[in-house]
């Protein structure tokens, strides 16, 4: 008779979610202008009646008006609430104004309370700027529900009064340079800065350093206002103040004879140089006033590519100089 073989039970825990840090004022998480958050207020504790009733399981939260104030928007969506007997699945918040010591008595609702299962927003009075104030976030114990909801959420803030990037903090304007040229960026409104990448930056730790890029170039700087991080970027658009083309045919038919440099005309100083394949200089022009027809000496060139040079020599310094290569095709 074959002997039996022992059964093994596997015991896997149960997975339980520990209680949330920011269960108290004391302990409130900072949110950051236009940067979610994600919450659970499951195992949260406390109550806070007289501002959002009815409703348990609090979570707190905090943040700092920007340097105008204003209204404030705080918006609560991918709401998820377990289905369990008796629960509730619907989840409040308010917004609070207070003296910082974190007593029932100094806070006032500077917000309605507004309470769903769906995403929904609560927006504030106008905030005065540069303050703190608090938001908290409940499970609601409504409609014949005996248990407060406990609920996985995303948080975030927005709006007039909170909004930093381009309010306190600016990258500065979009500009446009020529090509090889350069420019002074200018942020403002950091408490440092961190800018990125930093190729083609004369540094990356100060407000205003020169940007010379070889290509158009968004540039990404930093900083910490109140505790966080935001970003703006600045775009360093490179363009061409003259258009060398690759080709001409001075075949005598009257059709691109000559090497046509579109708007080269506006650089009345400029200096056109031209090589052949071993560096002998067959064409020199300073102006450009007469476009160079393929010719060296009077006598045509044979076909085959020959090399430029250009310096626009502009008013205000010299640009980098535009080089490349022409062919002829006869």
């Amino acid at each position: 008779m074959r002997k039996a073989l022992p059964i093994l039970l596997l015991l896997v825990p149960f997975r339980v979610l520990s209680q949330p840090t920011n269960t108290s004022c004391a302990t409130a998480q900072l949110l950051c202008a236009q940067q979610p958050a994600l919450g659970n207020n499951t195992g949260a504790t406390g109550a806070l009646p007289a501002f959002c009733p009815p409703a348990d399981n609090l979570l707190w939260y905090t943040f700092t008006t920007n340097s105008q104030g204003g209204t404030v928007n705080v918006r609560v969506n991918q709401i998820d609430c377990p289905v369990v007997a008796g629960m509730d699945d619907e989840l409040s918040v308010v917004v609070l104004s207070g003296d910082g010591n974190c007593t029932p008595a100094a806070f006032a609702a500077v917000s309605p309370c507004e309470l769903d299962n769906q995403a929904f927003t609560t927006t504030t009075l106008a905030l005065a700027a540069n303050t703190q104030y608090w938001v908290v976030v409940s499970g609601a114990v409504n409609n014949g529900a005996t248990i407060a909801a406990q609920c996985g959420f995303r948080i975030t803030l927005s709006g007039a009064g909170i909004d930093v990037v381009n309010v306190d903090f600016d990258a500065g304007p979009d500009v446009e340079i020529p090509e090889g040229g350069s420019v002074q960026l200018g942020a403002t409104g950091g408490t440092t800065y961190n800018w990125s990448p930093t190729v083609g930056l004369s540094g990356n730790s100060i407000p205003d350093p020169i940007a010379n890029p070889s290509s158009s170039t968004a540039y990404a700087v930093s900083t910490v206002i109140n505790g966080c991080t935001y970003s703006d970027t600045v775009v360093v658009d490179i363009i061409r103040l003259i258009d060398p083309p690759n080709t001409f045919t001075p075949n005598g038919d009257g059709i691109n004879d000559t090497w046509e440099v579109p708007g080269i005309a506006d650089y009345p100083g400029s200096e056109v140089l031209i090589f052949d394949r071993w560096g002998q200089k067959v064409f020199k022009s300073n102006g450009y006033r007469e476009p160079w027809d393929g010719t060296h000496n009077g006598k045509d060139l044979s076909e085959g590519s020959y090399y430029y040079y250009i310096q626009l020599n502009q008013l205000e310094g010299k640009s980098a100089p535009y080089t490349g290569f022409i062919s002829i095709i006869r």
